[in-house]
Protein backbone atom coordinates (compact mmCIF):
# COMPACT_ATOMS: atom_id res chain seq x y z
CA UNK A 1 0.00 0.00 0.00
CA UNK A 2 1.94 3.08 -1.27
CA UNK A 3 0.26 6.74 -0.07
CA UNK A 4 0.51 10.49 -1.19
CA UNK A 5 -0.35 12.47 1.30
CA UNK A 6 -2.15 16.08 -0.05
CA UNK A 7 -2.21 18.57 2.15
CA UNK A 8 -4.10 21.86 0.96
CA UNK A 9 -3.08 25.01 2.77
CA UNK A 10 -4.19 28.66 2.81
CA UNK A 11 -2.16 31.00 5.01
CA UNK A 12 -1.77 28.16 7.53
CA UNK A 13 1.99 28.61 8.75
CA UNK A 14 1.52 28.95 12.36
CA UNK A 15 -0.42 25.59 12.12
CA UNK A 16 1.60 23.75 8.67
CA UNK A 17 4.59 22.43 10.70
CA UNK A 18 2.15 20.82 13.15
CA UNK A 19 0.69 18.96 10.51
CA UNK A 20 4.16 17.94 8.88
CA UNK A 21 6.06 17.12 11.79
CA UNK A 22 2.89 14.81 12.60
CA UNK A 23 3.91 13.15 8.80
CA UNK A 24 6.94 12.97 9.20
CA UNK A 25 6.97 11.52 12.56
CA UNK A 26 4.87 8.22 11.26
CA UNK A 27 5.98 4.48 12.28
CA UNK A 28 5.46 3.83 8.65
CA UNK A 29 6.38 6.57 6.56
CA UNK A 30 4.59 7.53 3.59
CA UNK A 31 5.48 7.65 0.01
CA UNK A 32 5.15 10.83 -0.92
CA UNK A 33 3.79 14.29 0.85
CA UNK A 34 2.45 16.90 -1.37
CA UNK A 35 1.27 20.20 -0.20
CA UNK A 36 -0.50 22.40 -2.18
CA UNK A 37 -0.40 26.21 -1.54
CA UNK A 38 -3.76 27.75 -2.50
CA UNK A 39 -2.27 31.03 -3.20
CA UNK A 40 -1.14 31.99 0.35
CA UNK A 41 0.54 35.45 1.56
CA UNK A 42 2.34 34.25 4.60
CA UNK A 43 5.09 32.48 3.84
CA UNK A 44 4.03 29.24 4.75
CA UNK A 45 5.16 27.59 0.69
CA UNK A 46 9.07 29.23 1.45
CA UNK A 47 8.67 27.93 5.03
CA UNK A 48 8.27 24.57 3.62
CA UNK A 49 10.53 24.59 1.00
CA UNK A 50 13.47 25.65 3.53
CA UNK A 51 12.66 23.17 6.57
CA UNK A 52 11.00 20.01 4.60
CA UNK A 53 12.99 19.73 1.33
CA UNK A 54 10.90 16.01 0.76
CA UNK A 55 8.03 17.63 0.16
CA UNK A 56 6.64 18.42 -2.94
CA UNK A 57 4.78 21.54 -3.26
CA UNK A 58 2.10 22.91 -5.77
CA UNK A 59 1.56 26.88 -6.01
CA UNK A 60 -1.79 28.20 -7.07
CA UNK A 61 -4.04 31.45 -6.93
CA UNK A 62 -6.66 30.84 -3.93
CA UNK A 63 -9.13 28.81 -5.53
CA UNK A 64 -10.39 27.18 -2.85
CA UNK A 65 -9.57 24.02 -0.85
CA UNK A 66 -11.54 21.86 -3.02
CA UNK A 67 -9.33 23.16 -5.75
CA UNK A 68 -6.20 22.21 -3.65
CA UNK A 69 -7.04 18.81 -2.80
CA UNK A 70 -8.15 18.30 -6.76
CA UNK A 71 -5.15 19.45 -7.71
CA UNK A 72 -2.77 17.43 -5.81
CA UNK A 73 -4.70 14.12 -5.99
CA UNK A 74 -3.92 14.86 -9.19
CA UNK A 75 -0.36 14.92 -9.62
CA UNK A 76 -0.12 12.43 -6.70
CA UNK A 77 2.19 9.08 -7.93
CA UNK A 78 0.91 6.76 -5.93
CA UNK A 79 -2.18 4.37 -5.73
CA UNK A 80 -3.19 5.30 -2.23
CA UNK A 81 -4.67 8.98 -1.29
CA UNK A 82 -4.30 10.03 2.46
CA UNK A 83 -6.14 13.54 3.08
CA UNK A 84 -4.28 16.01 6.03
CA UNK A 85 -6.04 19.64 6.61
CA UNK A 86 -3.05 21.91 7.53
CA UNK A 87 -4.76 22.53 10.86
CA UNK A 88 -4.97 18.77 11.76
CA UNK A 89 -2.28 16.10 12.78
CA UNK A 90 -1.86 12.61 12.85
CA UNK A 91 -0.96 10.15 15.81
CA UNK A 92 2.55 8.31 14.75
CA UNK A 93 0.79 4.70 14.52
CA UNK A 94 -1.98 6.35 11.99
CA UNK A 95 -0.12 4.92 8.71
CA UNK A 96 1.08 1.45 10.41
CA UNK A 97 -2.42 1.36 11.29
CA UNK A 98 -4.34 1.61 8.08
CA UNK A 99 -1.73 -0.47 6.32
CA UNK A 100 -2.71 -3.30 8.90
CA UNK A 101 -6.03 -2.87 7.99
CA UNK A 102 -5.50 -2.73 4.64
CA UNK A 103 -3.39 -6.02 4.27
CA UNK A 104 -6.02 -7.96 6.55
CA UNK A 105 -9.46 -6.34 4.24
CA UNK A 106 -7.72 -5.66 1.39
CA UNK A 107 -10.98 -4.91 -0.55
CA UNK A 108 -12.01 -2.12 0.86
CA UNK A 109 -11.12 1.40 -0.87
CA UNK A 110 -11.73 4.12 1.62
CA UNK A 111 -10.73 4.14 5.29
CA UNK A 112 -10.89 6.26 8.22
CA UNK A 113 -10.61 6.20 11.89
CA UNK A 114 -11.73 8.31 15.35
CA UNK A 115 -10.65 11.59 16.65
CA UNK A 116 -9.68 13.22 18.99
CA UNK A 117 -10.97 16.93 18.84
CA UNK A 118 -9.04 19.72 20.98
CA UNK A 119 -11.14 23.18 20.83
CA UNK A 120 -8.18 26.02 22.05
CA UNK A 121 -5.93 23.58 23.77
CA UNK A 122 -8.64 21.81 25.73
CA UNK A 123 -9.88 18.31 24.47
CA UNK A 124 -13.71 18.40 23.69
CA UNK A 125 -15.90 15.50 23.43
CA UNK A 126 -18.36 14.64 20.03
CA UNK A 127 -21.62 14.20 20.27
CA UNK A 128 -23.43 11.36 19.42
CA UNK A 129 -24.47 12.06 16.28
CA UNK A 130 -20.84 12.73 15.60
CA UNK A 131 -19.57 9.34 16.30
CA UNK A 132 -18.55 7.49 13.69
CA UNK A 133 -18.46 3.98 12.23
CA UNK A 134 -17.63 1.55 9.15
CA UNK A 135 -19.66 -0.52 6.73
CA UNK A 136 -22.27 0.50 4.45
CA UNK A 137 -22.66 4.22 5.94
CA UNK A 138 -24.43 6.03 3.31
CA UNK A 139 -27.81 6.58 5.46
CA UNK A 140 -25.22 8.01 8.32
CA UNK A 141 -23.47 10.62 5.99
CA UNK A 142 -27.19 11.96 5.12
CA UNK A 143 -27.71 14.25 8.24
CA UNK A 144 -23.79 15.97 8.29
CA UNK A 145 -19.87 14.95 7.19
CA UNK A 146 -19.51 11.50 8.87
CA UNK A 147 -15.45 10.90 7.49
CA UNK A 148 -12.90 13.55 8.66
CA UNK A 149 -10.98 13.73 5.46
CA UNK A 150 -7.90 13.97 7.55
CA UNK A 151 -8.71 10.46 8.78
CA UNK A 152 -9.03 9.17 5.28
CA UNK A 153 -7.20 7.14 3.07
CA UNK A 154 -8.94 6.44 -0.47
CA UNK A 155 -7.89 4.82 -3.56
CA UNK A 156 -7.02 7.20 -6.02
CA UNK A 157 -8.84 5.63 -8.56
CA UNK A 158 -11.76 5.72 -7.05
CA UNK A 159 -11.72 9.45 -6.39
CA UNK A 160 -10.78 10.02 -9.96
CA UNK A 161 -14.03 8.16 -11.27
CA UNK A 162 -16.35 10.17 -8.29
CA UNK A 163 -15.57 13.49 -9.87
CA UNK A 164 -12.99 14.25 -6.77
CA UNK A 165 -14.17 17.23 -5.07
CA UNK A 166 -16.58 19.61 -6.27
CA UNK A 167 -14.92 23.55 -5.98
CA UNK A 168 -18.72 25.18 -6.37
CA UNK A 169 -18.53 24.03 -2.73
CA UNK A 170 -17.44 26.77 -0.87
CA UNK A 171 -17.60 24.13 2.00
CA UNK A 172 -19.69 20.83 3.08
CA UNK A 173 -17.30 19.78 -0.35
CA UNK A 174 -16.19 16.80 2.01
CA UNK A 175 -20.05 15.96 3.24
CA UNK A 176 -20.81 15.99 -0.60
CA UNK A 177 -17.85 13.72 -1.80
CA UNK A 178 -18.45 10.74 0.91
CA UNK A 179 -22.26 10.53 0.07
CA UNK A 180 -21.00 10.00 -3.72
CA UNK A 181 -18.56 7.43 -2.47
CA UNK A 182 -20.93 5.97 0.43
CA UNK A 183 -23.95 5.22 -1.50
CA UNK A 184 -21.64 2.88 -3.64
CA UNK A 185 -19.33 1.87 -1.67
CA UNK A 186 -18.87 0.14 1.96
CA UNK A 187 -16.12 1.81 4.37
CA UNK A 188 -13.90 0.14 6.76
CA UNK A 189 -13.71 2.04 10.36
CA UNK A 190 -10.66 1.59 12.91
CA UNK A 191 -11.95 2.14 16.23
CA UNK A 192 -9.26 4.06 17.32
CA UNK A 193 -8.60 7.87 17.86
CA UNK A 194 -5.63 8.25 14.97
CA UNK A 195 -5.64 12.21 14.08
CA UNK A 196 -5.96 15.08 15.80
CA UNK A 197 -8.35 17.99 14.75
CA UNK A 198 -8.23 21.69 15.92
CA UNK A 199 -11.08 23.68 16.07
CA UNK A 200 -11.99 27.25 17.58
CA UNK A 201 -9.46 28.83 15.26
CA UNK A 202 -10.83 31.89 12.84
CA UNK A 203 -9.96 31.11 10.04
CA UNK A 204 -12.65 27.69 10.06
CA UNK A 205 -14.63 27.15 7.09
CA UNK A 206 -17.20 27.01 9.26
CA UNK A 207 -16.73 30.32 10.38
CA UNK A 208 -16.33 31.76 7.23
CA UNK A 209 -19.58 30.28 5.78
CA UNK A 210 -22.67 30.12 7.71
CA UNK A 211 -25.58 28.38 7.12
CA UNK A 212 -23.88 25.08 6.09
CA UNK A 213 -26.94 23.23 5.85
CA UNK A 214 -27.33 25.11 2.24
CA UNK A 215 -24.14 23.63 0.83
CA UNK A 216 -25.43 20.08 2.27
CA UNK A 217 -28.92 20.85 0.60
CA UNK A 218 -27.11 21.45 -2.66
CA UNK A 219 -24.99 17.92 -2.55
CA UNK A 220 -28.12 15.70 -1.60
CA UNK A 221 -30.18 17.73 -4.40
CA UNK A 222 -27.54 17.17 -6.97
CA UNK A 223 -26.73 13.28 -5.82
CA UNK A 224 -30.81 12.36 -6.02
CA UNK A 225 -30.81 14.04 -9.79
CA UNK A 226 -27.87 11.74 -10.99
CA UNK A 227 -29.82 8.14 -10.67
CA UNK A 228 -27.24 6.46 -9.06
CA UNK A 229 -29.07 5.88 -5.80
CA UNK A 230 -31.89 2.38 -4.89
CA UNK A 231 -34.87 3.20 -3.80
CA UNK A 232 -34.27 2.70 0.00
CA UNK A 233 -30.99 5.50 -0.72
CA UNK A 234 -33.36 7.42 -2.68
CA UNK A 235 -36.42 7.71 -0.07
CA UNK A 236 -33.86 7.90 2.88
CA UNK A 237 -31.97 11.23 0.72
CA UNK A 238 -35.33 12.85 0.19
CA UNK A 239 -36.76 12.64 3.81
CA UNK A 240 -33.81 14.35 5.11
CA UNK A 241 -33.30 16.54 2.21
CA UNK A 242 -37.15 17.54 2.84
CA UNK A 243 -35.87 18.14 6.48
CA UNK A 244 -33.16 19.99 6.07
CA UNK A 245 -35.19 22.06 3.64
CA UNK A 246 -37.82 22.66 6.37
CA UNK A 247 -35.37 23.99 8.78
CA UNK A 248 -33.25 26.34 6.15
CA UNK A 249 -37.06 28.00 5.07
CA UNK A 250 -37.73 28.54 8.36
CA UNK A 251 -34.59 30.24 9.48
CA UNK A 252 -34.56 32.25 6.15
CA UNK A 253 -38.27 33.38 6.52
CA UNK A 254 -37.46 34.44 10.09
CA UNK A 255 -34.46 36.59 9.13
CA UNK A 256 -36.44 37.48 5.89
CA UNK A 257 -33.69 36.43 3.38
CA UNK A 258 -34.67 36.37 0.26
CA UNK A 259 -32.21 34.89 -1.29
CA UNK A 260 -32.50 31.85 0.05
CA UNK A 261 -35.99 31.83 0.05
CA UNK A 262 -35.76 32.55 -3.81
CA UNK A 263 -33.30 29.39 -4.10
CA UNK A 264 -34.67 26.68 -1.70
CA UNK A 265 -38.67 27.03 -1.55
CA UNK A 266 -39.05 26.18 -4.98
CA UNK A 267 -36.68 23.01 -4.74
CA UNK A 268 -38.31 21.61 -1.89
CA UNK A 269 -42.24 21.57 -3.79
CA UNK A 270 -40.45 20.51 -6.03
CA UNK A 271 -39.48 17.21 -4.14
CA UNK A 272 -42.44 17.74 -1.60
CA UNK A 273 -44.36 16.42 -5.10
CA UNK A 274 -41.71 14.24 -6.56
CA UNK A 275 -42.13 11.97 -2.76
CA UNK A 276 -46.08 12.24 -3.07
CA UNK A 277 -45.94 10.97 -6.65
CA UNK A 278 -43.91 8.02 -5.37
Amino acid sequence: MRISVVIPSYNRRHTLERALESVFAQTSPVDEVILVDDGSTDGSAEMVAKAYAAVKIIRQPNLGVSEARNRGINAARFDWIALLDSDDSWLPEKIARIRAAHAQHPDFVLFHSDEIWMRRGVRVNPMNKHRKSGGWIFEHCLPLCAISPSASVIRKSVLLESGLFDPALPACEDYDLWLRLCHRYPVHYLEAALIVKYGGHDDQLSRRHPIMDRFRVRALHRLLTQQTLSAEQRSATTAVLLAKLDILLKGAIKHDNKALIAEFAPLRDFWQRARQSC
